[in-house]
C-alpha cells in the first residue's frame, strides 16, 4: 500500500487537541450487561424497533445513522438525542448542518418508554442507540452483531464539536480516514463502515457541487444525468424533500452494492468516489464489491469498534428517563 497522505496541519493540531479525551475503555463493556437488572431488555428493544421497522421501515436506516453521528461524536453517548434547553444552556447536535436528513428521533423516545415501563432508570440511552442499531441492521438484511452494553448517558451536548468532527461531503479520504483513525478504526474497518451509505441517501444540498456548473467528470455520465432529474436546481432547499439513494437496486439491503456502484463511477459523495480510487482503500473496495460476506464480516467488526469508542461508565454520565432531556437533579 502507499504511504498514507499527512493531513493537513490544522487537522493534525485538532487530532492533538482531541486524543486524550478518547480513552477507548471498552473493557468496560460487556455482552448481556443488563442480564439481572433489566433481563427483558434487548427483548423489549428488539420488538420495538421490529415493529417500528413494519410501520415505518425508514426508521430501520435512521437507528444505523444514529450510531455513527453519536460515537464519532466524542463518545457513544447518547449526547446526539439531547434537545436544545429552551434557557440556551444546551444546544442540540441535531442542529448542526451534519445532521441534514436525520429524522425518527421520536421514535426513540417510544423505544424508551417501553424499556422504562420494565426498568425504570437502568437502561441508558446510549444502549438504545447501539442496540437499536444492531437490530435495524440485521432487519435491512446486514451481519449478525453481538452487541456490548453498560454505557451511560451524557450530561452535555457537543454541538460546537460536530463539524470538526463528523467528515463533511466534500472531505477528502485522507481526512475521513484520519478521523476514523483518532477514534482507533483502521483502514479497512474505515471501507466497511462506509458500505453502510448502501442503504442511505444524500440530500442535493450535499452532491450538487458535483453536478453544477459543469458535472464532475469522475461521475457516469448516464448517473450523473439521473441525478441531475433528481436534483434539478445548484441551489436546493435544505428542508425540501430532495434526495438521491445511493443505491438504486437494493435500497433497503446493507450489501455489498455500494461498492459495485462506486467501482461503476455511481458514488455520490466525493468521498465515495475517491475510496474506490485511493490506493489505501481501493484494494478493500474490490475485495467487498467482489464478496458480500467478506463486506459483511468487516461491517460486523467496523460497527463493534464504534459502538465501543470511549463509552461512558460507572459514575460518569447518567441513566436518562427521558433521552431528549438532561435528569432533574
Amino acid at each position: 500500500m502507499a504511504t498514507r497522505t499527512n493531513p493537513p496541519s490544522n487537522f493534525c493540531f485538532l487530532l492533538l487537541l482531541l486524543l486524550p479525551h478518547f480513552h477507548l475503555g471498552k473493557s468496560q463493556l460487556q455482552l448481556n450487561y443488563y442480564s439481572k437488572s433489566c433481563p427483558k431488555a434487548e427483548d423489549i428493544i428488539k420488538q420495538q424497533v421490529t415493529q417500528l421497522y413494519h410501520k415505518h421501515g425508514n426508521t430501520a436506516v435512521s437507528w444505523v445513522r444514529n450510531l455513527f453521528h453519536d460515537c464519532v461524536v466524542q463518545s457513544c453517548d447518547a449526547s446526539l438525542l439531547l434537545e436544545t434547553a429552551r434557557d440556551g444552556t444546551l444546544v442540540s447536535e441535531q442542529t448542526s448542518e451534519r445532521s441534514i436528513g436525520m429524522r425518527n428521533f421520536k421514535y426513540v423516545n417510544t423505544i424508551k418508554a417501553a424499556v422504562e415501563e420494565e426498568c425504570p432508570f437502568t437502561v441508558s440511552c446510549a444502549d438504545i442507540i447501539a442496540l437499536s442499531a444492531r437490530d435495524a441492521i440485521s432487519l435491512l438484511g446486514g451481519p449478525s452483531i453481538e452487541m456490548k452494553t453498560g454505557r451511560r448517558d451524557s450530561k452535555q451536548s457537543y454541538a460546537k464539536e460536530v463539524e470538526d468532527l463528523i467528515p463533511n461531503h466534500n472531505d477528502s479520504i485522507s481526512v475521513v480516514l484520519s478521523r476514523f483513525q483518532a477514534i482507533g478504526i483502521d483502514v479497512e474497518a474505515t471501507v466497511a463502515l462506509l458500505g453502510a451509505h448502501s442503504v442511505g441517501r444524500v440530500h442535493c444540498v450535499n452532491l450538487v457541487h458535483r453536478l453544477y456548473p459543469t458535472v464532475d467528470t469522475t461521475l457516469d455520465p448516464a448517473h450523473a444525468e439521473y441525478l441531475k432529474r433528481r436534483c434539478p436546481t445548484p441551489n436546493p432547499d435544505p428542508k425540501a424533500v430532495l434526495y438521491s439513494r445511493n443505491d438504486l437496486k437494493t435500497p433497503m439491503i446493507i450489501d455489498n452494492n455500494y461498492y459495485k456502484n462506486i467501482l461503476e463511477h455511481k458514488g455520490l459523495l466525493l468521498v465515495d468516489q475517491e475510496l474506490a480510487t485511493d490506493s489505501r482503500t481501493a484494494p478493500y473496495v474490490q475485495n467487498m464489491a467482489n464478496d458480500n460476506q467478506y463486506f459483511h464480516q468487516q461491517f460486523s467488526r467496523a460497527v463493534q469498534l464504534l459502538s465501543e469508542t470511549n463509552p461512558l461508565s460507572g459514575d460518569q454520565g447518567e441513566i436518562r428517563k427521558d433521552c431528549r432531556y438532561l435528569n432533574v437533579d
